[in-house]
This record gives structure tokens, C-alpha cells and sequence, in this order.
């Protein structure tokens, strides 16, 4: 018998769902590689659909909130991206250009949200400044300093709403494409854990005759992806049954 169950079955399995059934000739082994290949070939295009909406709200960010602007324009981190969905405008990073740093002081912009942040971080009372040397209005000043956006990333949607709001809608769509593909991930590491855990089972089973609990064997483990809530969000779940029989050892 141990000849149809090896040691390395659990192995195998562990790196290629279903070859440790395969080479223990078990006819699940074929459910075990199409859902392999089912969840990867849906991760990937759960991330080619993340990187395309990526690529589109960057692009979208680029030639409408960003065009009055000119320079380089780089491209910014994926927190940048976010700011740019809740705020109008990212607000000018020094509102008096020269001498010292003069912070934006609309608080409806981003940059000024983030000064009004700094003093009520900083300040006994945001409304009254400090002196500009003080201990508080400097800690406050580099506060501003390490979050505000600088003129090459600034931003303004004034004029261009229907343009906002395909950019929040592309934005959505790029977190829910992201977040298929990280749930697809999961899937695909959980295949390999339940195909290695039935692989261990048979060959105790073939073995040994089974795994002993409470009185009976386990003699075989099941296991299906299933769909959870909207199919379109892309959300499953591994159901994995278990066979227990009577021991008569």
C-alpha cells in the first residue's frame, strides 16, 4: 500500500495542489489544478484591471487637476492619489514666496487642512499664533513641512466636476480590482494548505489507517471554492469537509 501513498506526497501537494493525489492515482487531484488554475488566471486579471484603473485616474489626475500647473509633474505616491479625491484643491505650499515659509491658511484646500492640523497639533490655541522662533511654531512649521504639497504636485478640479467624478469613480474601481487580487492570493495559498492537508491524510490513511480521533479515522478530506455576496466583488471561500469512519483498531 505504501507504494500508491509516498512520504513526499504532502510535499508535492503543498507546492502544486494536487500532484501529491495525482501520484497516489486519487481522481480529485484534477479538482485541485483546475481551481489552481481558475484563481490564478482571476488574480491576474484582478490586477491587470487594478493597473489599468491605476494608469487611468494618474492619467486623468495628470491632464485635468494637474495641467494649470505645468513643470515635470511627477507622479505621486498612492496617499497623494487619495488627497486628490477629497479635496477640491491641494492649495499653494508657500502663499508669500521668499523669506520664510508662509503656510496655506484656506482650510477648505489640503494644504491648508494640514496647517490647521499643525496648530491644533502644536499650538495652546490654533487661532493664535506663537511667536514665529517659538518651540510650537516650529514644531508646527515642520508638521506642515513633511505632509503639505509642494509645487510640483499641486491640483486644482475647479471647473472640471464630471472630470472628479469619473477620477473617484476610477479610484473606487482600482480598490475594489485590488483588493480581488489580494483575496485571490489568499485563495491560492489556501488551496495549497488544503491539498497538502489531504495529501497528509491519505497517506496516513494508506499508511496507517487513518488519523485516530475520539474513536474513529479520518479517512478523506473535500474541499470547493465557493462565491460569497456580489460575484462581482470577487469574494470566494475554500469549504473543506471532512470524512471521519469508525475505528476498529
Amino acid at each position: 500500500m505504501s507504494d500508491r501513498a509516498p512520504w513526499w506526497a504532502p510535499v508535492v501537494s503543498g507546492v502544486v495542489p494536487g500532484a501529491g493525489q495525482f501520484a497516489m492515482g486519487q481522481q480529485r487531484s484534477v479538482g485541485y489544478l483546475v481551481a489552481e488554475g481558475y484563481l490564478i488566471i482571476q488574480q491576474v486579471r484582478a490586477r491587470r484591471d487594478a493597473n489599468r484603473d491605476r494608469d487611468a485616474y494618474r492619467a486623468l489626475a495628470f491632464d485635468v487637476a494637474r495641467q494649470w500647473f505645468g513643470g515635470e509633474r511627477p507622479r505621486g505616491s498612492w496617499d497623494y492619489y487619495e488627497s486628490m479625491e477629497k479635496y477640491l484643491e491641494s492649495g499653494t505650499y508657500d502663499r508669500i514666496p521668499g523669506g520664510v515659509l508662509d503656510p496655506e491658511t484656506d482650510e477648505s484646500t489640503y494644504n491648508g487642512a494640514r496647517w490647521l492640523l499643525a496648530r491644533e497639533t502644536y499650538w495652546l490655541n490654533p487661532a493664535v499664533a506663537p511667536a514665529v522662533g517659538s518651540p510650537e511654531y516650529q514644531r508646527a512649521l515642520a508638521f506642515y513641512e513633511s505632509r503639505a504639497v509642494r509645487p510640483a504636485y499641486q491640483w486644482s478640479w475647479r471647473d472640471a466636476q464630471l472630470e472628479r467624478d469619473v477620477y473617484a469613480q476610477t479610484i473606487a474601481s482600482a480598490n475594489r480590482s485590488g483588493q480581488r487580487a489580494v483575496n485571490y492570493v489568499g485563495l491560492i495559498g489556501a488551496n495549497h494548505l488544503v491539498s497538502l492537508i489531504d495529501a497528509y491524510v491519505s497517506v496516513r490513511v494508506r499508511r496507517f489507517g487513518g488519523a485516530g480521533v475520539v474513536g474513529l479515522s479520518l479517512e478523506s478530506v473535500h474541499t470547493v471554492v465557493e462565491s460569497v455576496g456580489d460575484p462581482r466583488d470577487g469574494r470566494r471561500q475554500v469549504r473543506t469537509a471532512f470524512r471521519l469512519v469508525p475505528s476498529f483498531r
